[in-house]
């Protein structure tokens, strides 16, 4: 069994940004970003996890003949394939980066770009939009509400750095695969209890219940399997009772005036259209942070600014039920 939270946890942990985005919220609106969302790592990883991924015995993942050890898991420069005939070829700016300033874009938002809960999927997206986030990033004009969320600070510090024509490349990539099924949404007032490790939520040790209360618990349907990066392992998302049906009023309604319905702009299935992203069975983590960064300000470029009069009214339980109704739509 490999170490809680490893993979990233150690990955991760050595990325020291050169500089940390500022946290950019509205004057009127200081929540405190949620905690389930943006899961940040503690400041000190387990003893045990960091020496985990010195082992050198060779890992191997279900359909998959290959077999790669936890230090080659932890190479942000090199990208575990375990699956290579299940996705196109990649370029090399994602398969293994540029060393020292770019790493693997496969690497975090995996071989088939199906993305993490601390990351974005990115399979299927608009090559447009992918370039226009990655200039909002390298501009300023997107950040994290959180400025300790290291996905977004590493980000800005590193992956800004890829050429314009390495851009290009990710983009068509990933643009070019179908975002499948990867998100199992359930309704429920109790769910299992958790901890940060690798940026996103996993288990606690001991186990145990407790009640969902306001929050989306977002977490690997396998742990083992998603710490090897593992890109056919995906997540469960368990979400308060009664939050998709509510999504469902707010998304295709509007809800007398609390937002806009989102098939204006992102297609009535929600599966986008022209340079607008699909929004329909991506994480719902990712979704909620998005809602979040963009009401407070920390992501407001050209092309988000249309956004702000969407999601200015939009309440922490409103986020929460749009992103649950969103995530459990057929991608």
């Amino acid at each position: 069994m490999v170490a809680s939270g490893l993979s990233l946890c150690v990955c991760l942990g050595l990325v020291v940004a050169s500089s940390q985005p500022e946290a950019a919220q509205s004057e009127s609106r200081r929540e405190t970003p949620p905690y389930w969302a943006y899961a940040i790592n503690p400041p000190e990883q387990p003893a045990g996890e960091r020496a985990a991924v010195e082992d050198k015995t060779p890992q191997r993942v279900p359909g998959s003949s290959v077999t790669f050890t936890l230090l080659e898991v932890a190479d942000m420069f090199k990208v575990p394939d375990w699956h290579p005939s299940l996705h196109p070829p990649m370029p090399g700016i994602v398969a293994m980066g540029r060393k020292p300033e770019v790493f693997a874009c496969g690497y975090c938002h995996l071989p088939n770009g199906q993305g993490r809960p601390e990351n974005a999927s990115l399979a299927g997206l608009p090559v447009g939009y992918i370039l226009e986030q990655m200039a909002d990033f390298k501009n300023g004009l997107r950040k994290s509400s959180d400025p300790r969320h290291k996905p977004v600070a590493s980000m800005i510090a590193y992956e800004t750095k890829a050429s314009d024509e390495e851009l290009q490349a990710a983009a068509s990539y990933f643009s070019g695969i179908k975002l499948q099924p990867w998100i199992r949404v359930v309704e429920t007032a109790q769910v299992p209890k958790t901890r940060v490790a690798g940026w996103m939520l996993i288990p606690s040790q001991p186990g145990g219940m407790e009640p969902i209360g306001r929050r989306i618990i977002e977490m690997p349907e396998s742990l083992e399997r998603t710490e090897l990066r593992d890109d056919t392992s995906g997540f469960v998302a368990y979400v308060p009772s009664g939050s998709i049906n509510k999504g469902k009023a707010l998304v295709t309604g509007g809800a007398n005036g609390r937002t806009v319905a989102c098939g204006t702009c992102h297609g009535a299935d929600l599966k986008g259209l022209g340079d607008v992203p699909s929004i329909a069975g991506r994480s719902p983590s990712y979704i909620v942070r998005q809602l979040f960064d963009i009401r407070g300000g920390a992501r407001h470029g050209a092309k988000t600014q249309p956004m702000t009069p969407v999601v200015e009214k939009l309440t922490l339980d409103e986020m929460i039920s749009i992103a649950a109704y969103t995530a459990s739509l057929k991608p």
